[in-house]
Formats: C-alpha cells, sequence, structure tokens
C-alpha cells in the first residue's frame, strides 16, 4: 500500500486569523508531505507493503522509521481532518454530554487539554481520547499517538511541535492553544466518538 499527501478541504488560508496562511501550507506542504514520502520508503525498505496504517502503527512501532514517518502521516492526517473554517464553539449532543460526563463541563474539558499540550516538553501531541468507553486526555512525545501503544483511541489531537505555531505566534504555545479551539470542527470530533462507542 502506497500513502498519499491527502488534500485539505479548505484553502491554506482559510483558518485564518487563528493559523496563518504560510505555517499551513508549508505544514501541510514540506512537514507532512516529507512524512508521506519517508514513510512509504520505510514500508518499502522494510518488505511491509500491503499493510494498513493501523497495523503498521501497531504492529511495527520498534522500526524507527515506521514508527516516526507514519505517526507523522496519521497524525497530521487527523489534525486536518479536525479544523475547518466554520469551526469553534461547542459541542453538542453525545459528545457534550460524554465531556461533561468526564470531566464536569467543557471549560473544564479545555483547561485539562491545555495543560496536557502545554506540558508535553518539547515536540508532540495532545490527545482527546476515548478508553474503555470514557473519554480521557493525555499527550505524547514526537509523532507517536495513543494508538500504538493501546492506551486510548484518539478523536481529537493538536499538534504542538513548533513548525505547527512559530512563525505566527513565536514561542507562544499557549497563544496558539487558544486561537485552535476557534477552528476544532466538533461535528468531525463527534463523528469519531460515535465510532468508538
Amino acid at each position: 500500500m502506497t500513502f498519499e499527501l491527502p488534500d485539505l478541504q479548505y484553502g491554506y488560508d482559510a483558518l485564518e486569523p487563528h493559523i496563518d496562511a504560510l505555517t499551513m501550507e508549508i505544514h501541510h506542504t514540506k512537514h507532512h508531505n516529507a512524512y508521506t514520502n519517508n514513510l512509504n520508503a520505510a514500508i518499502e525498505a522494510n518488505g511491509l507493503g500491503g499493510k494498513t496504517i493501523d497495523e503498521l502503527l501497531s504492529e511495527n512501532i520498534d522500526i524507527a522509521a515506521v514508527r516516526n514517518n507514519g505517526g507523522g502521516w496519521w497524525n497530521h492526517c487527523q489534525f486536518w481532518e479536525a479544523m475547518s473554517p466554520s469551526g469553534g464553539g461547542t459541542p453538542s449532543g453525545e459528545l457534550a454530554v460524554a465531556i461533561d460526563s468526564s470531566f464536569g463541563s467543557f471549560d473544564e474539558f479545555k483547561s485539562i487539554f491545555h495543560n496536557a499540550a502545554m506540558t508535553r516538553f518539547g515536540s508532540g501531541w495532545a490527545w482527546l481520547g476515548v478508553k474503555d468507553g470514557e473519554l480521557c486526555v493525555c499527550s505524547s512525545p514526537n509523532q507517536d499517538n495513543p494508538l500504538m501503544d493501546g492506551f486510548c483511541n484518539p478523536i481529537l489531537g493538536l499538534d504542538v511541535w513548533e513548525h505547527a505555531y512559530y512563525k505566527m505566534y513565536g514561542p507562544g504555545r499557549a497563544t496558539y492553544i487558544d486561537a485552535w479551539w476557534n477552528v476544532v470542527d466538533w461535528n468531525e470530533v463527534s463523528r469519531r466518538f460515535s465510532n468508538c462507542r
């Protein structure tokens, strides 16, 4: 199986003023594209053709090139899909109920998620996931994700590598996190949540 760089469902400038067009373009065409190309090379070099990304990440994480580039490919695919120019606001329906049940309120969830993103030392991701039918928040280093160790099924991830925000926010990771909530596509996150139930 050959993996491809997915097209975005919106323009590079569509998430402004929250995420700038130059960051989006570089992030997609350079960083995500490199993970895609390097993943395909790692698959070929290790005779792993024909496997799905879930199989690659769960069965071959001891191969650094597969772990790093497969994680980078998967993480970014879900990242782009969970953002929208019409995003923001608050979730509704079953997801809203589950957030209140697991965290007490949407604001408390955002605070816990913010803390996970801020305390991830260096580069990595913050995640909202489903574990044993309940919502949880965690983080992972580099291009790892919770699928790799079976910790949870991630339904929303935030990239906190500096390349995701530094051109617009400099070292202001907290400001970037606050701005990102304005583009989260809660309909997509709700769909993912429903698929985990």
